[in-house]
């Protein structure tokens, strides 16, 4: 039986649909990964971020050119899915509409754009709503979570970007950025801020997961952290289990409240997801597991999707 109003923070299909041998044409196809239209439907998806991913090593030219290849396939899916997939562009469109998915292009890292507020306008006017400034790697902008030997922050140019993102009521995303640049992000900016696939330093000591004083600090925002599937980010060793994405959901549920916690998938850029949650097919199974861990009904379904639908229903309005 289909969940209602599932919303996912970040998925990387978009990537299957561009390059030198592309597994898809369309997200109307049935795609070899672990989503597609027609699963995200029956799931019962209604809101799914899609990352504009690229390798930082391609460089500037290569993956500008990927970004906008993307950008495009998203719009051909569109038109080709017969209006149940349509572009997420302001914030009467991120309530329920169903039978349908509302598809939220973002840019994960900026390496590509670096601190040109023109181009940034310019994806914003092709549908990009949402951005992080860097992917694992330290640019031009600021140092990522897996790159923050010179400690650093925002840069100028990245202190820049995020006015622009504020201006043009786009969502900060700092899921990939140093924890130096998140403390300055949260200085400089207003409104909620996301954590798009990002889990629990306390529960899995790895530094693309945030740490307790980050948490806190999102969700005096009114932020959300969305659950990253990944195993390496929900265990230290061996499979995890969906056990283990309930420890870092009742973590934060415990520390700021359920109504911060939402899902950030990262399906279809890991190659290791919990037990019972190796598709978009096996939602229900989540849905089970948080009914069973004694969340209400209410927390279950903000968790689902309310609390990201809410937090982005204020920055893009």
């Amino acid at each position: 039986m289909a969940i209602p109003s599932i919303a996912d923070a970040h998925c990387d299909t978009l990537m299957l649909l561009v390059g030198d041998r592309p597994k898809g044409k369309s997200l109307t196809e049935t795609l070899p990964g672990h989503l597609d239209l027609e699963r995200l439907l029956t799931a019962g998806v209604g809101l799914q971020f899609f990352a504009l991913f690229t390798y930082p090593s391609n460089g500037p030219e290569v993956n500008l050119r990927r970004i906008l290849e993307m950008i495009a396939q998203f719009h051909r899916s569109v038109e080709a899915s017969g209006g149940r997939l349509y572009p997420v562009l302001e914030a009467a469109d991120v309530a329920p509409q169903g039978g349908r998915v509302g598809g939220l292009l973002a840019v994960e890292g900026m390496s590509a754009i670096g601190g040109s507020i023109e181009i940034l306008e310019v994806l914003h006017r092709l549908g990009v709503r949402s951005a992080m400034l860097t992917w694992n790697e330290r640019n031009s902008l600021a140092d990522g979570a897996m790159d923050q030997e010179s400690s650093g922050g925002l840069s100028a140019e990245g202190k820049r970007v995020i006015a622009a993102m504020q201006r043009l009521k786009m969502a900060l995303d700092v899921s990939h950025l140093g924890e130096r640049g998140f403390w300055d992000l949260l200085e400089i900016s207003e409104g909620p801020v996301l954590a798009s696939h990002s889990n629990v330093r306390a529960l899995r000591n790895h530094p693309r997961n945030l740490t307790d004083e980050q948490i806190k600090a999102l969700a005096a925002r009114g932020g959300v952290i969305g659950m990253n599937f990944y195993t390496e980010f929900l265990v230290d060793d061996g499979q995890a289990t969906l056990g283990h994405l309930l420890r870092h959901i009742r973590h934060i549920a415990d520390l700021v409240g359920p109504q911060h916690v939402g899902l950030g998938s990262d399906f279809d850029g890991i190659s290791s997801a919990p037990d019972r949650l190796q598709t978009v097919a096996d939602y229900p199974n989540l849905r089970e597991a948080l009914d069973a861990a004694g969340f209400t009904a209410e927390e279950a379904a903000g968790i689902l999707g309310g609390n990201l639908r809410h937090a982005l229903e204020t920055i893009l309005g």
